[in-house]
């Protein structure tokens, strides 16, 4: 078997490592043959024999499932006067899912994918800029389906069908908040068009990704689900479907199928160092999609639940301040004035854990839960009020419409704690422009543990340990009270420039 093959070769094919290899292929090969009809043992027909039917039934390729949906699948070409904004749509705020902050170089990967370069052009002699996205039908009658981001101020939408004709279409309504557009072809009853999925996808299922990447109209392209349940920071209901099927600028709006031809999703941002494909995009889920194009074409806009609070997520060193077995729920870093919360007496330092009885995992899965429900609605919120839960109910208002249920993130970092804050502090009452209520920061040392929980000059204190205070006084007597009680932290309550949050600042060394 080895004749003429010199031993340094030999040695080289019988390494550890491509024997682990070579064994994986030999074992899939194995498991080939065993589960091939004929080689089916007899001991192993009530066990495998499912798992075998089901796999018989999944596609060798996909070209039918692709004959079918392609025909459903639009290019959608826009004009936008005063061009250089088109531009913006580029860029996203990278995550807090994923390493990386803005203003750093991980911040300029994750791209909204509504126009590319090649295609980004000036009209002659007029103030306007071309550019291309994706879409699919949903009717017959000429309803489709695309990015908010690519028909975003166009003055004329025009688009094209697998089979070459144009149309002009209409632009029904717009989500920006979800980045979902419904559009429409008048005069016209006999579209293909798609279904949505009625089940979300698992991880690992194959789908399909089908649009018009760099005006290369009618491309398919396949991988699988890579994660669910995505936030990339580009919203509060963010909620998206990665994929690793390859997307790249022109998929904006297009779909994505499972392999039942069913669109269970709707492709809107990649995550890319390049600009162009790395396999990993993200699309709006077929159900959130369902909701939004239902009001749209109901009424050409969306109207959300709102209770009308600040909130932001419970951190470890929180949910210890707070006595909390777990750091499941949303934290109220405060009602706004005459909102549906405040009226109901839901106040700052209150953690929501529960709407309707279904758990609320963290802020922005609460800021999702009472936007899916509609203005008017009454509601049960689960919430822990000084250590006690207790039910209460209100009314849901309508979600203003340049306000937003912000999930904002706490700034606190997970540095050294030490007795000494490293703050000046002066009474607001006494600074110019502060106010009369709480505490100002008028100097923070650089390495004191208050800088290192992000207290920045000019700063609020309100609380501490669920105390207003008043006076520089008033903080040191209540951390001096927490240190002899023997508690490792306090749950400080700050205004800035942000808005207010909450702040556990970490008393002893863990």
């Amino acid at each position: 078997m080895w004749t003429g093959v010199p031993p340094a070769q030999k040695s080289r094919f019988f390494s550890p490592r491509r024997l682990m290899l070579l064994a994986g292929v030999a074992g899939l090969g194995a498991t080939v043959l065993l589960t091939t009809p004929g080689f089916l043992p007899k001991s192993g027909l009530a066990t495998n024999g499912a798992a075998y039917a089901q796999s018989a039934q999944r596609p060798v390729g996909f070209a039918d499932i692709v004959e079918t949906v392609k025909p459903a699948v639009i290019s959608v070409r826009v004009k936008i006067n005063g061009g250089p904004q088109v531009m913006g749509f580029d860029a996203l705020p990278t995550p807090r899912s994923t390493p990386g902050t803005p203003g750093t170089p991980m911040d300029r990967f994750f791209r909204r994918l509504p126009d590319i370069p090649n295609e980004l052009r000036r009209a002659p002699g007029r103030n306007l800029v071309t550019g291309q996205g994706s879409g699919f039908f949903i009717s017959a009658d000429g309803y489709a389906v695309t990015n908010n981001h690519v028909v975003d101020k166009a003055e004329t939408v025009e688009i094209a069908t697998d089979d070459g004709k144009t149309y002009s279409a209409k632009v029904i309504g717009t989500d920006p908040r979800t980045d979902v557009a419904l559009i429409k072809v008048d005069g016209h009853n006999d579209f293909p068009h798609v279904r949505f999925a009625e089940k979300a996808p698992r991880i690992g299922d194959w789908v399909l990704a089908v649009g018009n990447p760099f005006g290369l109209g009618g491309t398919v392209t396949a991988g699988i689900v890579s994660a669910r349940g995505r936030d990339i920071g580009a919203g509060p209901y963010d909620d998206f479907i990665q994929i690793d099927a390859p997307v790249n600028r022109g998929n904006s709006g297009g779909p994505t199928f499972d392999v039942d031809g069913a669109v269970i999703g709707v492709n809107t941002a990649i995550f890319s160092p390049s600009g162009g494909s790395v396999g990993i995009a993200f699309a709006i889920p077929a159900e959130t999609v369902k909701s939004v194009v239902a009001q749209l074409k109901d009424k050409g806009a969306v109207s959300r639940g709102w209770i009308g609070v600040q909130i932001q997520p419970v951190t470890a060193d929180i949910a210890d301040s707070l006595g909390l077995k777990g750091t499941q729920g949303a934290l109220v870093a405060e009602p706004q004035d005459n909102s549906p919360a405040a009226k109901a007496g839901i106040q700052a330092g209150d953690v929501i854990t529960a709407v309707n009885g279904n758990a609320v995992k963290d802020a922005r899965d609460l800021a999702r839960q009472i936007g899916a429900i509609a203005p008017g609605a009454t509601v049960r919120l689960t919430v822990v009020q000084k250590g006690q839960e207790k039910t209460i109910s209100l009314t849901l208002g309508e979600l203003p419409a340049q306000r937003e249920a912000r999930a904002t993130e706490s700034q606190e970092p997970a540095g050294q704690s030490v007795p000494r804050l490293g703050l000046t502090l002066a009474p607001a009452s006494e600074v110019a422009g502060s106010g009369s209520d709480g505490v100002v920061v008028t100097a923070v040392e650089p390495d004191g543990i208050a800088a290192e929980h992000g207290f920045k000059t000019g700063d609020v204190i309100l609380e501490v340990a669920g105390r207003k205070v008043a006076a520089p006084a008033d903080i040191r007597n209540v951390i001096a009270s927490a240190q002899k009680d023997g508690k490792r932290s306090v749950l400080v309550r700050v205004k800035s420039g942000e808005g207010t949050k909450f702040v556990a600042l970490r008393l002893s060394r863990a």
